[in-house]
């Protein structure tokens, strides 16, 4: 009896040394767990959003393949459809629970971009691609304008949209982007029509000079209303909607020039066409480190709307002044 005795003491105490380890690495697991977790939590929106921000304005982008026949300006305008929503996140639609929740420039300068891109396909479908106005209009580019002007903020799942999942804006973006890339093949086949007639080429110029019209005249009110507001939240989403509009309108121009070099130079526009497009790069290079909202006289606070104003009323002067040689 006292040697079971014996033999059980020894027990209860390994067992006692167990359990109080146990404990202790439970209590470290805690006290430090909850502190990890809270750091990955700080880090997990900013850090993300660094990751995920990528406002692409590079001029040097360049078209991956165009057949003989093809158009560059579809082709470059479904290229960068590819970019923005494939090789980039498309960050509108993103929800308030990814990092890109929390971006607003890359948002609205691709929102700058998509809007440009769904004029272009607008203006395809009722000028470029048809014969003469009372001709049919092109299935492809039918279905194309109606998915690259779809509402860009579109997820997966939005209540104030429909209780049911629907079709994501990037989807609807793509598949305006294949829309384009189909009718381009069937443009080089010969099945297609691409009218590059100086009137289709008027028109088309005379609507993206009213858009970046519209866009002054934001600039114009909000610079009336809020000059000098340094904690001005909303010039920033004007300025880089309008820089994505700039920067795609800038690659549009510069491949349809080449679509239209014929009409160009016949019309001796070759150096208005060039130096059209130059403005147009220089207003959408513009980059700010921080957007201001200063006075527009200001001695030391820019107002980089006013600056970006300037260049976009001189890039909208320069394409009137072709439209009204065009109209000859």
């Amino acid at each position: 009896m006292w040697s079971g005795m014996r033999t059980w003491r020894p027990w209860t105490g390994r067992a006692g040394r167990v359990g109080s380890a146990a404990a202790t690495g439970g209590r470290w697991i805690w006290r430090w767990g909850w502190r990890v977790l809270l750091v990955l939590l700080i880090l997990y929106y900013p850090v993300g959003a660094m990751i995920v921000e990528n406002i692409d304005d590079d001029p040097q982008f360049q078209l991956t393949s165009v057949a003989p026949g093809e158009s560059r300006a579809v082709a470059v305008a479904a290229n960068l459809v590819t970019r923005e929503v494939d090789v980039h996140s498309w960050t509108p639609m993103l929800p308030f629970f990814t990092p890109a929740g929390i971006l607003d420039n890359m948002p609205n300068f691709q929102r700058g971009i998509m809007a440009a891109l769904g004029r272009f396909s607008t203006e395809l479908m009722d000028q470029l691609g048809r014969t003469r106005g009372t001709s049919q209009t092109d299935r492809d580019l039918e279905q194309a304008r109606g998915f690259l002007n779809e509402q860009p903020n579109v997820w997966i799942w939005q209540p104030s949209v429909s209780f049911w999942p629907s079709a994501t804006s990037a989807q609807k973006f793509r598949a305006g982007r294949d829309r384009l890339v189909a009718y381009n093949k069937r443009l080089a086949a010969g099945q297609a029509v691409f009218e590059r007639r100086a009137d289709n080429l008027q028109a088309l110029l005379d609507r993206i000079a009213n858009d970046h019209g519209s866009d002054s005249a934001v600039i114009d009110q909000h610079i009336v209303e809020q000059a000098g507001n340094l904690f001005d939240t909303h010039v920033d989403d004007i300025f880089y909607f309008n820089k994505g509009r700039l920067f795609a309108n800038f690659l549009l121009l510069r491949e349809l020039g080449k679509d239209f070099d014929g009409i160009i130079r016949e019309r001796g526009l070759t150096n208005a066409w060039n130096g059209t497009v130059e403005t147009f790069r220089i207003a959408a290079q513009l980059d700010p480190w921080v957007v201001w909202n200063g006075y527009p006289d200001g001695f030391l606070i820019p107002n980089h709307l006013a600056a970006q104003g300037f260049y976009l009323l001189r890039a909208r002067t320069q394409l009137r002044e072709i439209t009204a040689i065009l109209l000859k």
